[in-house]
């Protein structure tokens, strides 16, 4: 089996039976403010640690507001993010320069502002949507191809906000692009899809710059309208619902002890291993995430 990807959390990657599986989509769901872009900041800079580069971190709010990925960071690691503009076009030449490709986050839809359904749009917004998603898309692969071609393995998704309906979401459809068609792809077709007519042209360059797509690791951050950790475990899967596909579910959720509330996660899911299904306490420090026996 391969190497799993740590989170950097000792306690938690007990709990997954040494960290979460490469190849994989991991589910981390919990309310606003609970602590899931702490937990990603971390899984993406413990790539560091374990694989030589950090990670990246895809923000994919729609409504102008960021996740202050950059401020978590630099807390939480001391680690400047540097963000890859979205709205340039793709220039192919420099994907094989690391100095102007290696990006450590995109906010896609920065300045959209646009609902999270489909049924928020009437037919005009759905086009105009529709055509902005397709341009976007190409600079989405460029920015994932040139990561992982110089050594990135881990990837962080945010932004993903709450729906009433799975199907309707706009978000979840470019989630399902993303990881059928980006991160489950292998090397030299995803290069297809980045350099087209060009490809034969970079194919030298293409196969000195492999990479195993069943190497990465994704971790999808997910806003739940549940704010307690019982209602989340609780929680029907919809049909269509990010959860249903998911490889692991990470829930994170408040407790309550008489008048004293807390915080605890548990693992729901890690379909093909073990994994310890305890509700385990966590604290957010200045550290980042302190789960266990420490809280």
């Amino acid at each position: 089996m391969s190497q799993r990807l740590q989170t950097g959390i000792t306690t938690l990657d007990e709990m997954l039976g040494g960290g979460l599986l490469p190849g994989t989509m991991t589910v981390v769901l919990g309310a606003t403010g609970i602590g899931k872009t702490q937990l990603g900041i971390q899984f993406a800079k413990h790539g560091q640690t374990q694989e030589g580069e950090r990670g990246v971190v895809f923000d994919l709010t729609s409504r102008g507001d960021s996740q202050n990925h950059s401020e978590y960071a630099k807390r939480l690691g001391e680690w400047q993010l540097s963000e890859a503009a979205a709205d340039q076009p793709v220039t192919l030449n420099e994907v094989w320069d690391r100095e102007k490709t290696r990006r450590d986050s995109m906010h896609l839809f920065q300045d959209s502002g646009r609902r999270v359904t489909s049924s928020d749009m009437d037919a005009d917004d759905w086009r105009r949507w529709s055509s902005e998603r397709a341009k976007k898309l190409d600079r989405a692969i460029a920015f994932f191809y040139g990561n992982f071609a110089h050594g990135v393995r881990r990837v962080v998704i945010d932004g993903v906000e709450p729906v009433d309906r799975a199907a309707e979401s706009i978000q979840f459809e470019l989630i399902e692009y993303i990881q059928n068609q980006i991160l489950r792809k292998e090397h030299d077709w995803l290069a297809r899809d980045l350099f087209r007519v060009h490809f034969r042209e970079n194919a030298e360059r293409i196969e000195a710059h492999a990479y195993d797509h069943q190497q990465l690791g994704g971790l999808l951050l997910a806003t739940s309208h549940e704010v307690m950790l019982d209602d989340l475990i609780a929680r029907p899967i919809q049909s269509g619902d990010v959860l249903s596909n998911a490889n692991t579910i990470i829930l994170m959720g408040k407790t309550r002890d008489g008048n004293k509330m807390g915080r605890a996660l548990c693992v729901a899911k890690h379909r093909g291993s073990y994994c310890e299904e305890s509700i385990v306490p966590y604290r957010i420090s200045e550290d980042g995430l302190i789960v266990g026996d420490d809280v």
